[in-house]
């Protein structure tokens, strides 16, 4: 078991810290949004739901995502859950190649690019940004969202996974 202080800050503390919080299992999303040279999209696992009535969720985004202009021009972006059989989104932007060619994407009712699939999606605009850390908090206000039957995506200690409806 490694036990670390808040006051440790080098590397190995950092990769530690990263280690443990990897014991989390999450679902993995990818958010697509218009950027400067066409849509793009962004693989997070930090999406939450804030608030039923408006309707709110969040995310988080690293300052030093090369992406990150893209989702802080306060244009509408789509959240989609992946299914477990979309692992290649969730690979393909997580780095490299994060840009989308017309073909791949249509367009939600906001003007946000979407993806085809996804056994979620939810077409936000921005309701507010929240500096924090070393990222930024986007809150999104739900304007239209879908939902599929399937298995889920999910993430653990650095490797992917499904899970099923009706687990026990």
């Amino acid at each position: 078991m490694t036990n670390l202080s808040p006051s440790d800050s080098d590397g190995l503390d950092a990769r530690a810290y990263r280690r443990a919080m990897g014991a989390f299992a999450t679902g993995v999303c990818v958010v697509t949004v218009d950027g400067p040279e066409g849509p793009v999209g962004m693989t997070v696992n930090s999406v939450t739901s804030v608030s039923l009535e408006p309707r709110l969720l969040l995310w988080c985004l690293d300052d030093s995502a090369e992406r990150a202009g893209a989702f802080l021009e306060r244009q509408p972006f789509s959240v989609h859950v992946l299914g477990a059989d979309e692992a290649d989104w969730a690979d393909r932007f997580s780095r490299g190649d994060c840009r989308l060619a017309a073909e791949e994407v249509g367009r939600a009712e906001t003007g946000a690019p979407v993806l085809a699939g996804a056994l979620a999606r939810f077409d936000c605009e921005l309701h507010a940004q929240i500096a924090m850390g070393d990222h930024q908090i986007l809150v999104g206000r739900v304007t239209h969202f879908e939902a599929h039957e399937g298995a889920g995506l999910t993430f653990f200690r650095g490797r992917y996974g499904r899970i099923q409806e009706g687990v026990e």
